[in-house]
């Protein structure tokens, strides 16, 4: 009876009508975990009205588990293996099953609508599971950098999903048997509105399911296929009148007559695969209403980026190479004003697009902060740095959010480091950091500048750390600051075992950590001081990986020791490989 009047009380006099509908329109994860907090009655609520729950590693609570805290979710974001498995750092067998996930969904779920899976390995069988129990419903399927199916998989979504709207396969595995999945979406679904199987090695499709695709949805707004040659495509392009968005394809013969090839005129954000300078001008017509381009795969040198960039004023997200270089920045900063997100990722030599001014350095960065002033997104490898542009950027974009530099170990020769100065001025300018990443050499920062990271990053949940700092005295000071932190992944660092654990002992916010390239110990013993209840550690020893280079040749690398440590409610998980060595049995319950 008390309890019962004590949560009357704390409740404030508002119904449990009118405090469901206030939850209602509040979205942010954060303040939904701190409603839930206020008394029991409104956990209660939380419990009952929470639509969207996004788990960040897929071993840090038990499907059951999620289940009995949130039985009417309608969306559910998934992910499995840590990030560093999209650079095949992490062992291929490590984890990562959507299996048991899915019987649960399959049975427990019944609002669910909404689906996402990321690195994780989902099988023929699970997508049928799937199917069988809330295809009728499903209108969201995102399989995104996943692996374990086939095309036979997707045949039991398309067959029998009639009601999705999304079905996402970018960068995923898919074993190809033929394109049956396709054909059947194109003659059961009529509410389609993004299709994507981009970078995949789907290859069994035929055009004319992709016509009637569009033919018969006439809501598709988002289609990006694999390595389709664009002229295959004009009946497509006939067909897709809503199209807004359009990526992959490929413009694979050099003499092909391309301006035969009319995008339509709601197309908004496009992606240019394989596309060289000469047919580059089926784009001019409409580059001024363009407001997402993607150049990651088009084979443009930098003076062809300045072309088409200058004609783009309308550009608010950018996805290129560094062949666009400090010409290309400095012609963005002058020409694209409402620039949001800039994605700069590292060229492929082999292209032969590496020329003398395809380089990225300070000049490109500094003009990039002192002209596009509503950047939140940036993420970018420098072949050069100095303290200026970092400085450039705590002064101007205030806006920036998400910031990731990599300075690429091409030049022997780095114009000026540390960058303890720039760092600082970097983070005490752009408050509204969430997300940091800083990849450079030894000696790009030294204790002093990690220290500062740690000082002035307030507000920042995820961070990247690459080859910073000088001894274990840095990592001690860094992990005196951060308070929200909640992510932390290493690479190349000389601090111990010891002040490792001690650091995350210090770090009170954080609930996982990855490190790679740490002072390894014989037994792991001084990681025991970060051993507690709920605190899962798994250790990766070194190994030996042989690969291909771009050009076909075989090479051994050497991987160093992982360590892998997160919070997690649910029990230790059955399906570890034996390559990971789980350091010391947490106090779990499945609470």
């Amino acid at each position: 009876m008390r309890n019962g009047i004590l949560d009357r009380m704390m409740s404030f006099g508002i119904s449990d009508e009118a405090l469901g509908c206030v939850l209602g329109y509040i979205h942010d994860h954060r303040d939904r975990e701190s409603v839930s907090l206020v008394c029991r009655r409104w956990y209660e609520m939380d419990s009952m009205t929470r639509k969207h729950i996004t788990i960040a590693l897929c071993y840090t609570t038990s499907p059951a588990s999620l289940s009995r805290r949130f039985p009417y979710l309608e969306s559910l974001t998934l992910k499995g293996k840590p990030r560093a498995a999209m650079f095949n750092l992490i062992p291929e067998d490590w984890g990562g099953y959507a299996t048991p996930w899915i019987n649960e969904i399959a049975e427990t779920f019944r609002c669910l609508k909404s689906l996402h899976f990321r690195r994780m390995i989902v099988k023929d069988m699970d997508l049928e599971v799937l199917v069988r129990a809330r295809g009728y419903m499903l209108q969201d399927l995102k399989l995104d950098k996943c692996s374990g199916f086939s095309t036979d998989g997707l045949l039991y979504v398309t067959r029998s999903c009639r009601s999705l709207r999304t079905l996402f396969l970018e960068e995923s595995t898919i074993i190809e048997k033929d394109g049956e999945w396709l054909h059947e979406l194109a003659l059961n679904n009529t509410v389609l509105e993004t299709l994507n199987f981009y970078l995949t090695d789907l290859t069994k499709i035929k055009v004319r399911d992709l016509e009637l695709i569009a033919r018969n949805s006439r809501s598709l707004l988002s289609m990006k296929v694999s390595d389709y040659e664009i002229l295959d495509l004009v009946g497509f392009f006939h067909a897709a009148t809503a199209l807004n968005e359009f990526g992959g394809g490929s413009y694979g013969l050099p003499s092909g007559d391309y301006s035969a090839v009319a995008f339509p005129q709601s197309l908004h954000c496009l992606g240019l695969s394989y596309m060289e300078k000469n047919q580059m001008p089926i784009v001019f017509p409409f580059a001024h209403l363009l407001k997402k381009l993607d150049l990651l795969y088009a084979f443009l040198d930098t003076e062809d980026h300045c072309q088409l960039i200058h004609r783009c004023p309308n550009l608010e997200v950018l996805e290129t190479r560094n062949v666009i270089g400090d010409r290309g920045l400095e012609v963005l900063a002058s020409s694209c004003k409402k620039l949001r997100r800039l994605r700069i990722e590292r060229g492929e030599d082999e292209h032969g697009l590496e020329d003398e001014q395809g380089v990225v350095s300070q000049r490109g960065l500094t003009a990039l902060a002192q002209g596009c002033l509503e950047l939140e997104y940036l993420a970018i490898y420098v072949s050069d740095i100095t303290n200026a542009p970092l400085e450039s950027l705590g002064t101007f974009c205030k806006n920036l959010s998400d910031f990731r530099l990599v300075l690429l170990n091409r030049e022997e020769k780095i114009t000026e480091l540390p960058l303890d100065h720039g760092v600082r001025a970097l983070l005490r300018g752009c408050q509204k950091l969430k997300r940091f990443a800083l990849y450079l050499r030894p000696g790009g920062l030294t204790d002093v500048g990690l220290s500062y990271i740690g000082q002035y990053s307030h507000n920042v949940r995820w961070m990247l750390l690459g080859f910073v700092g000088e001894s274990d005295a840095g990592l001690l000071d860094f992990s005196r600051g951060c308070p929200n932190l909640q992510k932390l992944e290493m690479r190349g660092c000389v601090f111990s075992e010891h002040a490792l654990a001690v650091a995350v002992m210090q770090l009170i916010s954080l609930r996982y950590l990855w490190v790679q390239g740490y002072k390894v110990s014989s037994t792991g013993h001084d990681l025991l001081t970060m051993a507690r209840p709920f605190w899962n550690i798994e250790l990766i020893p070194s190994r030996t990986v042989f690969v291909t280079d771009a050009l076909g040749n075989d090479a051994v690398v050497e991987h160093p020791a992982h360590i892998l440590a997160y919070y997690s409610l649910a029990h230790p998980r059955t399906d570890r490989p034996k390559t990971v060595i789980r350091l010391y049995p947490s106090s779990c319950t499945n609470s």
